[in-house]
């Protein structure tokens, strides 16, 4: 809760440079600035459990977050907080659900585990952080955007991540990486941008970090295609 930069877009430039990368192409600033919002708390909720001494603290950060959401849904005043402020405006301008930024503030819980995930926890958490973000982010560029391509794409690059970072290897993570990726298609021209850095998956899962214009240059190709 300490790191409160007004710049919410400058932000995520730094610590979320992929998914940053992908709001690049969303024209509507409007939009593009709700999606910022998203992408701010999944952020904050990333840095509960790793800036925590110890699981009791990283609860209390989590649980933060979770009476912003009340805060928010309960038509309250929202604590001076940017991101909170941000997710106020994203949530009261397109009607977004609360079962989904539930989810993302819930996913984080099983970070305080130090336990190595399970394939399938690993699975079930990309769902509901990268693949709930994601969803969220395509309903705010298209309404009628299909939520299982949107929530395939962001688990994608959550698995991509969790390989590349968190020891999640193995035939049947690459086969579950390769079936996420598969089932992100279908999503509309507008809604794209929302999944657009899951190209970058692969690369992630090897733990590869290219550089800024080849980034660029793939998550380009995959708009220009519509693919990931």
């Amino acid at each position: 809760m300490d790191e409160t930069p007004t710049d919410l877009d400058a932000l995520v430039g730094r610590v979320d440079p992929d998914r940053w990368l992908s709001s690049r192409f969303v024209a509507d600033a409007s939009a593009r600035a709700d999606i910022i919002a998203l992408y701010a708390l999944d952020h904050e909720l990333a840095r509960a459990p790793r800036v925590a001494s110890n699981a009791l603290l990283g609860e209390i950060r989590l649980t933060w977050w979770h009476e912003v959401l009340d805060e928010i849904f309960g038509g309250k005043r929202v604590r001076q907080h940017p991101t909170a402020l941000a997710l106020q405006v994203a949530v009261q301008g397109r009607a977004l659900e609360r079962d989904l930024l539930q989810a993302m503030i819930d996913a984080r819980f099983r970070e305080l585990d130090a336990t190595p995930m399970t394939l399938a926890e690993a699975l079930d958490w990309s769902e509901n952080t990268g693949g709930a973000v994601a969803v969220l982010a395509a309903q705010i560029l298209d309404p009628g955007a299909r939520p299982e391509a949107a929530r395939a794409g962001g688990a994608a690059w959550s698995i991509g991540q969790l390989m590349g970072t968190a020891g999640l290897t193995g035939p049947e993570a690459q086969a579950a990486l390769k079936l996420a990726l598969s089932q992100a298609r279908g999503l509309s021209v507008e809604a794209f941008p929302a999944i657009a850095h899951a190209t970058l998956a692969r690369q992630r899962a090897r733990g590869m970090r290219p550089g800024a214009l080849t980034s660029r240059l793939r998550v380009f190709g995959a708009v220009l295609s519509g693919r990931v």
